[in-house]
């Protein structure tokens, strides 16, 4: 895939010329949101604030409410209960076309039977913009997404990455006050996604355009994200930055969800926080190599305890050269001297919240 991360030039005409994204103050903020399905409860007294100017990831399971949420931010669900407000204004029951947002979903909603200028300047001509500014605007946004040179180009001519770049242009085209992304690369391969990833970074931190992404892939979050809203079956167990989320986490359910975990004397451990050793240190326990596994830069120790309890470690290279480990070795095993084990019944509230549900 070529270079797709934007030119600096352009965005700065992006952000400073005459077709300014005007980002303002224009914060999110949802108050005791409720949403039910018939018996099914989606969305459980959500309270959220999101800042102006930040990329916040609203990160889940399937079934976790992430998707209905955005789409109550956008107006494209009308919740049971709460309110929506938008720059400040209450727009809970004002319909998507006039709440200034741009949405991208992740199958791209092109028009099939459209160019990608007519695609990308679809918004702004149904709004009745003058055909000059739409077409300066397009051809800006056009250059930006790395897609100069493609305007007479059909979808259908397009590649996955290519299409999901066309989508955003489209969104920002309307000048949007906040953006809203449903998991906008989940379609497509892993490495087109890695370079859309980065090129959304930049996109963002350099138009300062609030936005809000769907995704239930915890590396894509804590990679973009300023912040991150963690959900479960309707309700936010955490939000904080992605290293608060990480290093901290607010119960069990955060920490398994966040990346993978070990179990050591009943609490869980990152398995990069466990230190080996082949003899017996302070509270150690001892355990059997099952099997090890070199993983390029890393090597996985798959180990038991004398409960028959699996458990794994994540060692550098530079350790397991040095420990010389086989199958069957008899070592030891801890937690680092700075990390806090997580016990299973943790249930700790989730900070940064102006409350939170039962």
């Amino acid at each position: 895939m070529t270079d797709i991360a934007p030119s600096a030039d352009a965005l700065h005409a992006l952000v400073e010329g005459s077709g300014a994204i005007n980002v303002g103050s224009h914060a999110i903020e949802v108050h005791g949101l409720e949403k039910h399905y018939g018996d099914y409860h989606a969305l459980r007294d959500i309270n959220l604030t999101i800042p102006s100017g930040s990329l916040t990831a609203l990160l889940g399971p399937s079934g976790s409410g992430k998707s209905t949420l955005l789409r109550a931010i956008a107006g494209l669900e009308v919740p049971d209960g709460g309110t929506v407000i938008i720059g400040g204004s209450d727009v809970t029951y004002v319909p998507p076309q006039e709440r200034e947002i741009g949405f991208v979903f992740q199958h791209y909603a092109a028009f099939k039977h459209m160019t990608v200028r007519d695609n990308v300047g679809f918004g702004p001509s149904i709004r009745k913009q003058p055909k000059a500014e739409i077409a300066k605007r397009v051809d800006e946004l056009l250059e930006i997404v790395g897609l100069g040179g493609y305007q007479e180009r059909y979808p259908s001519q397009l590649s996955g990455g290519q299409r999901q770049r066309m989508a955003l242009a489209r969104a920002l085209a309307v000048h949007p006050k906040v953006l809203l992304l449903d998991e906008p690369f989940g379609a497509l391969d892993a490495k087109v996604r890695d370079d859309l990833r980065q090129w959304l970074r930049q996109l963002q931190s350099e138009t300062g355009v609030t936005t809000v992404l769907v995704t239930h892939d915890q590396e894509e979050a804590l990679d973009v994200a300023d912040h991150i809203a963690v959900l479960n079956e309707g309700r936010i167990e955490q939000w904080g930055s992605p290293r608060e989320v990480y290093e901290t986490p607010a119960n069990t359910f955060v920490m398994s969800f966040l990346g993978p975990t070990a179990k050591l004397r009943g609490e869980l451990v990152r398995p990069h926080d466990l230190v080996l050793s082949k003899r017996q240190i302070d509270d150690a326990v001892p355990v059997t190599v099952e099997r090890v596994v070199h993983l390029g830069f890393e090597v996985r120790v798959e180990l038991r305890d004398g409960e028959s309890t699996d458990l794994s470690a994540q060692i550098t290279r530079g350790e397991a050269s040095r420990l010389e480990l086989a199958v069957g070795d008899q070592i030891y095993v801890r937690p680092g001297l700075h990390v806090d084990p997580v016990a299973p019944d943790s249930a700790q509230p989730a900070p940064g919240l102006e409350k939170t549900s039962a």
